[in-house]
């Protein structure tokens, strides 16, 4: 594999932490900014819309740049986000720094685009898991520490270590990435064609329901392991640093297994997965050794997805991968922030305890869109 998909799996360590440590601090937030912890998993849903939004607008904005200036422009604005909101001493000011890390998030489609144009069709799905790595190791590293810094000297203190990290990011991108990177920018050419074929939306649909069932508990997932297994903050960073190691390996599994048996089956068998990890969570309530066997098989099965979506997509129209590429990442974000508001709006009437329980349809409704396009996959036209 190229050397700077390596790099690129280190950005995304970062850009994975800063985006998801909020979800294990979220009861100290809500203590210190006077709001409960429902409104406080918001801050997800805000960073979510923004990604879905606005960062695909940037992306064609910044489409013509040399795709040097667009990573680093992309790190820089995820770097000021950050420092805004460990800054922030009201929710609102939080939410606004959410919304500019949300903008500097363009950084991950981009380095996708690259990989997909920097490798052979036959190693996409390899080359995809590596760069979407640095994101699991992100549940490894980061949102334990970010845990165990927020509960130990304040949620401010795990924020602002990300900010300083996305800075050195930065600095590194200057200083080491090639100026003449051959990959394609997103720009909306061909954008309405592409949406008016059934093989890219029900592609994208799978993805809007995928990460409504993973976020609908994911966004409160600190509140949810103290709902099962009431644990200390050290046990809660153990806890989340082995369900991110689940993760690592769902990733590189996901894209073996893309490459070996094809996107299909391989979604089909992590959707099946996801479902019954789902009904099962709420069942091992006060038992943390189930709790953990259910959260590693959950990890697996969650975080091995991205790779043969985004292999499907590439592979329905390869000219237009980075639009493709980037719209599948505002999917996967308006399905974390429907997840996010979803769970914050039922979880006062089902608890914490049982909010997997509501994700069940929304896995299954995946798999659903999985059947149909099996059943007419279709051929798309030139867009």
């Amino acid at each position: 594999m190229p050397r700077i998909l390596y790099f690129f799996a280190l950005c995304n360590l970062v850009v994975g932490t800063g985006a998801f440590v909020l979800s294990g601090i979220l009861i100290p937030i809500s203590a210190s900014l006077n709001v409960s912890v429902a409104t406080a998993g918001q801050a997800m849903t805000a960073y979510a819309l923004s990604t879905a939004v606005l960062a695909p607008l940037a992306l064609v904005v910044t489409g013509g740049w040399s795709r040097k200036r667009a990573l680093c422009f992309g790190m820089l604005v995820f770097a000021l986000g950050n420092a805004f909101c460990a800054l922030a001493a009201t929710f609102p000011m939080l939410l606004i720094g959410r919304v500019l890390m949300g903008i500097g998030a363009m950084f991950t489609p981009i380095a996708a685009g690259v990989a997909v144009a920097l490798v052979e069709p036959q190693r996409r799905g390899r080359a995809l898991s590596l760069v979407f790595l640095g994101i699991s190791l992100s549940y490894v590293v980061g949102l334990p520490l970010g845990a165990w810094i927020g509960f130990q000297f304040g949620w401010q203190w795990a924020i602002a270590v990300v900010a300083v990290c996305a800075g050195l990011s930065l600095v590194a991108l200057i200083a080491w990435l090639p100026k003449d990177i051959q990959a394609p920018g997103a720009s909306f050419t061909g954008l309405g064609a592409l949406l008016s074929q059934a093989p890219v939306l029900w592609t994208l649909a799978l993805t809007l329901v995928y990460f409504v069932a993973i976020f609908l508990v994911f966004a409160f997932i600190g509140p949810v392991l103290q709902a099962l297994v009431p644990m200390s903050a050290a046990r809660i960073s153990t806890t989340l640093a082995l369900f991110g190691l689940s993760g690592v390996t769902g990733t590189i599994v996901g894209g073996w297994a893309n490459d070996r048996f094809g996107a299909r089956r391989t979604l089909f068998v992590q959707l099946s997965v996801l479902a019954v990890t789902m009904a099962l969570l709420p069942l091992t309530q006060g038992h943390y050794e189930l709790l953990i066997a259910t959260l590693l098989t959950w990890g697996i099965a969650g975080f091995g997805m991205m790779s043969p979506q985004q292999s499907r997509l590439a592979a329905l129209a390869p000219a237009q991968a980075p639009i493709l590429l980037s719209l599948n990442t505002s999917m996967l974000y308006f399905g974390t922030a429907l997840g996010a508001a979803i769970g914050g709006a039922v979880v006062g009437g089902v608890g914490f305890a049982h909010l997997a329980w509501v994700g069940i349809p929304f896995a299954l409704a995946g798999l659903g869109t999985l059947a149909i396009s099996a059943r007419k996959p279709g051929l798309l036209r030139p867009a």
